[in-house]
């Protein structure tokens, strides 16, 4: 469906990907862009930056997200680009604590309101990053 929006409408230029982990499909977009004739589009991520390394790896171009910490973000971005993946993600590490932090206090809150995803559920989304990385 989405390779189908690309194709159909020329200004769609970005997709902002918010799907947790969701790092197959993002591996997906970027395969179908090898197709002929396939135009490449930015992806931007979200999630409060809870699995940005990995994003990286499968071709996320940058994140756009509200996590407190931006310079944080910065810094793993440029040492992605500079291919120092694993430099990013030992920066990533530093922070990953109040990443979750803000992450699980965020869905408190809006659960306490009747609109956010249940901690237990995020609890298995924090799992899945991490045997993602494997």
């Amino acid at each position: 469906m989405f390779e189908r929006l690309v194709d159909d409408f020329k200004q769609l230029v970005m997709l902002k990907h918010e799907d947790a982990p969701g790092l197959a499909k993002l591996t997906r977009v970027r395969e179908g862009e090898k197709k002929p004739g396939r135009r490449r589009v930015s992806i931007l991520v979200g999630n409060g930056g809870l699995y940005l390394p990995q994003e990286m790896r499968r071709g996320a171009d940058g994140a756009m997200t509200g996590f407190a910490w931006p310079e944080m973000l910065v810094q793993v971005y440029e040492l992605f680009a500079a291919g120092k993946a694993e430099e990013a993600e030992d920066l990533f590490d530093i922070y990953l604590p109040l990443v979750r932090h803000e992450r699980a206090a965020g869905d408190r809150a809006g659960a306490a309101q009747g609109s956010a995803v249940p901690p237990r559920r995020h609890q298995e989304s924090a799992g899945s990053a991490r045997r993602a990385r494997r």
